[in-house]
């Protein structure tokens, strides 16, 4: 009895998973064309879903088990060797239509791509999508070439090569960092128009020109270009190039040393305010001091050269006085700085001693003696710059030069007082010396203040002899005859 029990369940059992398959085998579903959410797939780290919607009939003939599948192709609509880009949970897509969301994979480049739909239970397969451009932009931010220098020459019958900066100038993510990317070069041909001229990680010039790379990310758009390098063929044997600097100009020394860079060529010397600096002949130079750098670049059949005045103070400022001032007696001069500096602050002094109140960029001055404006930049870079400007009263116009002096401070011929015409302005050079030829005084900026310190006479006179040379006009001479 016991055992034609157990035969009859076994029967059951079997009878049931016959029937079962029976039903598996028979069941067919149909899965319309994938309805695409998009346009284009310009996937980056930030961004990097998207959806398609599908119809499949019947929907009673779904096994509780089934997953639906997204399959993609290669770039160029192949379905040869797919690649998942989506599966779900068994059981959980059973109404139509339904709307699923993937990812596209990050080697994805190309303009032909496609998806297609599957289904496991049962087994159905949808026809392909419409061709949609997909890129997934790894590298999503400018970058620079040619060590951002700005310029580039070439030697007639020669080139000048073109290089994507790896790793690049500051924090500059290169995209040479990632391998499967490619590149576009162009040239420019009006203000907002450019042509594609080459492809690859470098480019050979030698047509004159303003040139730049991009990431090919295809139709997407992005944010992957380089900055613009105008290239010059050397006329007479000699070029004008730019030098760029790393912390920019003005730069902060608080950052440390900027790094001067200019073009490539074979050799190269740098010079600053016009004097060679020693053992300076590398493509890039570092200073943390202001001063007029320039370079000279040997490019093999010709020659290069440029210039950069940099800054060392962290920013710009000017005033809108010269150095030495004449004022009338009861007259006021109004004196205004201004700066690029973060948050200045301003002060003014007078002889070394602070103005009280005087903190604003505009001052105005009633006053004769020696002022000093200070401006400070208190937020970022933290450094601070002067002026110095002086406020005299308007030189006597006397009619001779005269041959004695008594400088002991009764305010009466304490100086040697020479006509206007050979003063201050007249880019007149005047020469005081001893009755030995000692040079005790030169300038072209004669103030009317000789002698500014005690020449420490005793009770015996001393000779000077003069010479006074005008830009335009008659050298004269004579002497100085100094009593107590």
């Amino acid at each position: 009895m016991r055992k034609t029990t157990i035969l009859k369940r076994l029967i059951f059992r079997l009878c049931f998973f016959i029937l079962f398959l029976s039903e598996a085998i028979n069941a067919q579903i149909v899965i319309g064309t994938p309805n695409l959410g998009f346009s284009q797939a310009c996937a980056s780290p930030s961004f990097n879903t998207y959806s398609a919607t599908f119809v499949f009939s019947p929907e009673s003939e779904l096994g509780v088990s089934n997953q639906f599948i997204i399959e993609m192709s290669d770039e160029d609509g192949d379905f040869s060797n797919p690649i998942v880009v989506f599966t779900s949970n068994a059981g959980s897509v059973t109404a139509s239509p339904a709307t699923l969301e993937f990812s596209i994979p990050t080697t994805t480049s190309g303009e032909e791509y496609k998806i297609r739909i599957k289904s496991t239970a049962p087994v159905a397969t949808s026809t392909n999508s419409s061709a949609f451009a997909a890129y997934y932009k790894i590298q999503d931010s400018p970058f620079t070439i040619n060590n951002l220098v700005s310029t580039g020459a070439y030697c007639t019958s020669s080139t000048y090569l073109l290089t994507i900066d790896n790793p690049g100038t500051g924090s500059n993510d290169s995209p040479l960092n990632y391998p499967s990317l490619t590149f576009n070069w162009y040239k420019e041909t009006g203000p907002t128009t450019s042509v594609l001229i080459s492809e690859g990680n470098t480019l050979e010039v030698n047509t004159e020109g303003t040139y730049f790379v991009e990431t090919n990310y295809g139709t997407c758009t992005s944010n992957s270009f380089s900055n613009r390098v105008t290239i010059s063929e050397a006329t007479s044997g000699e070029a004008n190039i730019t030098i760029a600097s790393s912390l920019g100009n003005p730069f902060c020394p608080d950052l440390g040393l900027t790094t001067l860079t200019t073009i490539g060529g074979n050799s190269y010397q740098w010079f600053k305010d016009g004097e060679v600096i020693t053992d300076a002949t590398n493509q890039m130079y570092q200073t943390d001091e202001s001063g007029i750098y320039s370079v000279q670049i040997d490019l093999g059949d010709c020659q290069a050269s440029g210039s950069i005045d940099l800054d060392a103070e962290g920013f710009s400022s000017d005033i809108n006085i010269p150095e030495i001032n004449l004022l009338e007696e009861g007259e006021t001069l109004t004196v205004i700085v201004t700066s690029s500096a973060v948050n200045p602050i301003y002060e003014w002094y007078l002889d070394d001693s602070i103005i009280s109140g005087a903190t604003t960029d505009t001052y105005e001055a009633t006053e004769f003696g020696n002022y000093r404006v200070v401006i400070s930049q208190t937020s970022g870079c933290i450094v601070s710059k002067e002026f110095l400007f002086s406020i005299n009263e308007p030189f006597p116009d006397v009619a001779n030069i005269p041959n004695l002096i008594s400088p002991n401070g009764d305010g009466i011929n304490d100086t040697w007082v020479i006509p206007t015409q050979y003063v201050n302005g007249t880019n007149t050079e005047v020469t005081i010396m001893t009755n030995q030829g000692k040079i005790v005084h030169l300038t072209n900026n004669y103030l009317n203040n000789w002698p500014e310190n005690q020449l420490n006479i005793n009770n015996v006179n001393k000779v000077f002899y003069y010479i006074i040379k005008p830009q335009n006009g008659k050298e004269r001479k004579g002497s100085i005859t100094v009593i107590k």
